[in-house]
């Protein structure tokens, strides 16, 4: 049987070349489009049975021609790529019914299973496509989750998948403390079609468990000594919006209980209250704790969580997505240049090297605190490694086993920073038997820089091979 036709939509020459003759070698009819107004044309010429689709692109831009193309046919399976994926984007591509979305640089191996994937499951995108809202850009730019990392990126498309399903679909984020869990709850409030609707937060470890109770389900007047008149509750003032339960794991046995109950039937009572009050919002659940392993000891209590877990986004640590440390750190350094009135313009090699390979116990929270620290202290043009050492030095990380090298502060952190340097560079030269390369590929850093760091410490690369 004659495999279906591929249509490939991008403005880089090389890019078309690639795919051409990945595709070729696997049997496919290619056809190319250098824009979007070509790619409208080739789709009614020629019925591809898939699109691979640039979202940068001169004339009409990918996501404008992905909405046209649904308009032809909404059954097309259209994989969306791009150099520069944000959370915006990736949500936006989901939403218009994108079947996936890859980031530059492209593995064959992922060209080749899309492909497959897209023309098995043709009928699969039409379901997504016309239910989704209108992402808010304004409020989301507010909120903004900063990654191009693959794990990142999987976060953005189950956030944009999220946004097209009922209200009634119950989310739970689980992530270490500071990776940003509640920036991908508002994410998913505003990503939805009620995104006009309010996002209620609330910290499960704020209140004790009375107050939380009456936060939660709002009381009666007289319900309780000092209950004077009426209060409105959170699930109510919700509305039809989202309800954030911040720290899910830290509930009582007593409150877990009826938090089920508004789960399975959809509405509750206020304290002192018998009228039932129907519940119309997103439930979104976070937690930093092993839920698991809670219900093991019987801390959490299990149908809960299964009613929380509908859907499940795993926000991965820092230290698991190096490569958008230094995207971050940017970030951080913009906004609290703004926020401080400073003019600082960027970082040392030195100091880029250090935010790249510190642990990040904290996660992103940790980051952008150093770097307020840091910004507020610099005095030049540029941040130093002495700008953002003595938090780090106070943590975990020190070692007790490091020497008093000098009486001196500030002398002791530069020859700490340079010890570690030296041992790092070290470490990763032998690990990968004296290859510069696969060294500097492995640190997450540019050749040049690996190198640099290798000039500065007299470390030569021969010393490590053999």
């Amino acid at each position: 049987m004659k495999k279906p036709t591929v249509l490939v939509v991008d403005d880089d020459p090389k890019i078309l070349f690639a795919f051409r003759e990945v595709l070729r070698k696997d049997g496919y009819k290619t056809v190319l489009a250098r824009d979007g107004q070509e790619a409208l044309k080739k789709i009614s010429s020629d019925h591809p049975g898939v699109v691979f689709m640039d979202i940068t692109m001169p004339k009409v831009d990918g996501l404008e021609v992905l909405k046209q193309m649904k308009t032809q046919d909404e059954r097309m399976p259209i994989v969306i790529i791009t150099g520069y994926g944000t959370m915006q984007t990736a949500i936006k591509a989901i939403q218009l019914g994108a079947f996936e979305y890859l980031t530059k640089p492209l593995d064959v191996g992922k060209i080749r299973a899309v492909t497959r994937e897209a023309l098995a499951s043709t009928g699969r995108t039409s379901s997504m496509a016309g239910r989704h809202g209108q992402y808010h850009g304004d409020m989301a730019d507010r909120y903004e989750l900063i990654g191009r990392s693959a794990p990142m990126q999987e976060v953005y498309k189950l956030i944009g998948s999220i946004s097209t399903t009922p209200n009634h679909t119950s989310i739970l984020i689980l992530g270490e403390s500071g990776t940003g869990k509640e920036l991908v709850a508002r994410a998913i409030h505003n990503a939805s079609p009620n995104a006009h609707q309010p996002f209620v937060p609330i910290d499960c470890t704020a209140l004790p468990e009375p107050l939380l109770e009456s936060e939660l389900f709002g009381h009666e007047k007289g319900a309780f000594t000092g209950a004077g008149e009426r209060k409105l509750g959170k699930f109510e003032i919700a509305q039809e919006g989202t309800i954030f339960l911040d720290e899910i794991g830290n509930l009582s046995p007593h409150l877990q209980q009826k938090l089920l109950r508004v789960l399975q039937e959809r509405e509750f009572e206020r304290l002192g209250g018998n009228t039932a009050i129907r519940v119309g919002g997103r439930f979104v659940c976070a937690t930093n704790h092993d839920i698991e392993l809670e219900m093991k000891n019987g801390n959490f209590r299990e149908d809960l969580f299964f009613r929380l877990k509908v859907v499940t986004v795993n926000l991965p640590p820092l230290r698991e997505r190096n490569e958008d440390i230094s995207h971050l750190a940017n970030y951080f350094l913009m906004k609290y240049n703004r926020q401080l009135k400073k003019s600082v313009a960027g970082f040392s090699d030195e100091a880029m090297t250090f935010l790249q390979t510190y642990p990040y116990p904290g996660n992103v929270r940790e980051l952008e605190n150093l770097l307020e620290r840091a910004v507020m202290l610099t005095k030049g043009d540029v941040i130093l490694p002495d700008a953002l050492q003595e938090p780090v030095l106070d943590t975990s990380v020190r070692s007790p086993s490091l020497p008093m090298m000098s009486e001196n502060f500030g002398k002791s952190r530069i020859n700490l920073l340079q010890m570690f340097e030296r041992q790092f560079v070290s470490e990763l030269l032998r690990k990968y038997h004296g290859n510069v390369t696969a060294a500097a590929k492995g640190s997450r850093m540019t050749r040049q820089n690996f190198q640099r760091l290798m000039s500065k410490h007299d470390i030569k690369a021969k010393s490590f091979r053999g």
